[in-house]
């Protein structure tokens, strides 16, 4: 395919959740509902199209001991490719990636900088790791540096504790959000016990990643402030191994941990009851391998999401709050093909066709 060529994409085009059309024209990069006068050198494609898939949780430049070189970076871009993610939203990671925007054969990046953390109360070799103090400064500083959002590290075991407890003091937190709202960056929180969630949503915060501490308590203030989540249920699988392997130690920690996972999909159905924005990510990078966008999805519907919803929580919807396109006229071409109706069975998004970015067709 040379960068001539004209793609032409017959058969479903899901334009949006009910939208659908016959086809789409995609010309230098673009998307197009006309067909292109006179065009040669046309190459069609068939199936059920979608947006390409947004994994709004993943950590491109980190694995489990911290920041990775370009070659490990891109080979985590490419498996989210492969699994139809073409649009990312990196949400926290020391290594600069910035690279990548220059290869356009690679999965689109909002990032959020590096994680702030309080100090000795997160993954090592993570975060900016800091006091109350800094957080206005630092905030500020990932503001700048990151594409419209800002990571923080709301809840982690205390080990004087031994159990999970929320990070930052409310005044600092109010004061640090209003200082990245003051900059033009949305705030997001690692947050999985329920503790610091209401002094974080009170105090502006505009999403919080995990979440699996909402209560009948907390989940109406969500839906009020319309803070969003992020579930990362394929993560959350995980906490039954995390919960052994700190039980002797820390047998408050691995209990309370038991108790998140096991009411994880009653957590996610009742915030969407509620009208609670939710999002699919996977929290790839760190422990976690990448390409698991499919498996999020199909978690969602396993916790009680309709699959129209859950679609649209990894494409139309997500793009819409990540304030980026889907199949509009002009877009860019950026789509994921396959040979069944994924509306029917949401499984069919582990098995694309084909997957075309910027127009030209990589997978």
């Amino acid at each position: 395919m040379t960068d001539h060529t004209v793609l032409r994409v017959r058969g479903r085009v899901l334009v949006g959740p009910e939208e659908v059309r016959d086809e789409l024209w995609v010309v230098g990069g673009r998307i197009s509902y006309e067909r292109p006068p006179g065009a040669r050198d046309v190459l069609t494609v068939e199936g059920w199209a979608l947006p390409g898939l947004v994994d709004a949780h993943c950590h491109v430049g980190l694995d489990r001991h911290g920041a990775v070189d370009a070659e490990t970076s891109e080979r985590q871009a490419l498996t989210e490719r492969a699994a139809g993610a073409l649009l990312l939203r990196d949400a926290g990671s020391p290594a600069d990636t910035r690279w990548t925007d220059a290869r356009p054969d690679l999965p689109k990046i909002i990032r959020a900088g590096r994680h702030i953390a309080r100090t000795r109360r997160y993954i090592r070799n993570y975060a900016h790791e800091i006091e109350p103090g800094e957080l206005v400064a630092y905030v500020a500083r990932e503001a700048r540096r990151g594409d419209g959002w800002v990571k923080l590290v709301g809840d982690w075991i205390d080990r004087d504790a031994g159990d999970l407890t929320a990070c930052w003091p409310r005044a600092e937190v109010e004061a640090a959000i209003a200082e990245a709202h003051r900059l033009g960056a949305r705030v997001t929180a690692h947050c999985f016990a329920e503790a610091a969630l209401r002094d974080l949503v009170e105090a502006g915060i505009d999403c919080v990643e995990h979440a699996t501490g909402l209560t009948e308590d907390t989940i109406p203030l969500f839906a009020e402030r319309g803070v969003a989540i992020v579930p990362t249920l394929v993560n959350i699988a995980t906490f039954p191994q995390l919960a052994a392997g700190g039980q002797e130690r820390y047998p408050r920690w691995s209990a309370h941990m038991n108790r998140l996972y096991e009411r994880r999909y009653d957590t996610v159905r009742a915030a969407y009851d509620a009208g609670v924005p939710v999002f699919v990510g996977t929290d790839a990078g760190g422990g976690l391998a990448h390409g698991l966008v499919a498996a999020e999805v199909e978690e969602l519907t396993k916790a009680g999401i309709p699959p129209l919803e859950a679609l649209s929580a990894t494409a139309w919807g997500a793009r819409s709050w990540l304030g980026r396109p889907a199949l509009e006229e002009g877009a860019p071409g950026d789509l994921v093909v396959y040979a069944e109706d994924p509306r029917a069975d949401v499984r069919a998004l582990a098995a694309p066709r084909r997957i075309v970015l910027n127009g030209r067709v990589v997978g």
